[in-house]
């Protein structure tokens, strides 16, 4: 379970005070596919952040697990992500002189895992993704959906709780983004891992199973997606 509890977000910018999340309070239940949507400037990314433990609320609580986030170190808080949230971004960030199998193992690799364990970890998380035929190429001989199916394997290489996507089809074509989509939709296991993902396609936000609209901070609308 993750939640927000009446959270806020505010930066200094140049000076001035932009409250991008505003008193929201939200739970997600372990094995929901919960699409967050609204405009650019909306609030969508800074709730992702918060949620995952990517940032810390300026008053209210953010909860993992039980566990709230403010509790914890910022060293507490980098192994949880490490650990237990696996992160999609629009941009793929793979390293281009690794391989898509050492690009998946990194995080093992960087938590201190063995070599031998991390990579066979790494090549059943591409096979879990249709990609082991592509384990021994480098980022700049995939597709840009390929790449993302790699990023995806990567996030999920550790056994997460949940899995945090940020506009993850944004650097994709439809056709590709839809192979992507079903992908994710897939991912949400019944009381256990979460899918969160934001976006602002319309199109994309009906893969999930609750579609959550954001704006100007505040939440307008949180429902069941039919269909």
């Amino acid at each position: 379970m993750i939640a927000l509890i009446d959270a806020t977000k505010t930066y200094d910018q140049a000076r001035r005070p932009v409250q991008a999340v505003r008193g929201v309070s939200l739970t997600v239940q372990g094995g929901e596919f919960v699409t967050i949507m609204g405009p650019s400037g909306s609030g969508k990314s800074t709730l992702m952040q918060l949620m995952g433990a990517l940032d810390t609320p300026t008053t209210g609580r953010a909860v993992f697990q039980g566990q709230d986030l403010q509790e914890l170190s910022d060293s507490q808080r980098s192994i949880l992500r490490r650990t237990r949230i696996g992160f999609v971004f629009q941009s793929f960030n793979l390293l281009p002189t690794l391989t898509a199998a050492e690009n998946v193992a990194l995080p093992l690799l960087l938590g201190g895992g063995g070599r031998r364990e991390s990579m066979s970890r790494a090549s059943a998380s591409l096979e879990r993704v249709g990609l082991t035929h592509r384990a021994e190429h480098f980022p700049d001989e995939l597709s840009g959906g390929e790449m993302q199916r790699v990023a995806v394997a990567r996030a999920l290489v550790g056994d997460p709780d949940a899995l945090l996507c940020d506009e993850p089809t944004g650097n994709l074509d439809s056709a590709t983004s839809q192979e992507v989509l079903s992908l994710l939709a897939s991912l949400p296991e019944p009381g256990r891992r979460t899918v969160i993902m934001v976006t602002h396609d319309p199109n994309a936000a009906q893969y999930g199973s609750r579609l959550v609209r954001i704006r100007d901070g505040l939440i307008e609308s949180d429902e069941p997606v039919v269909g």
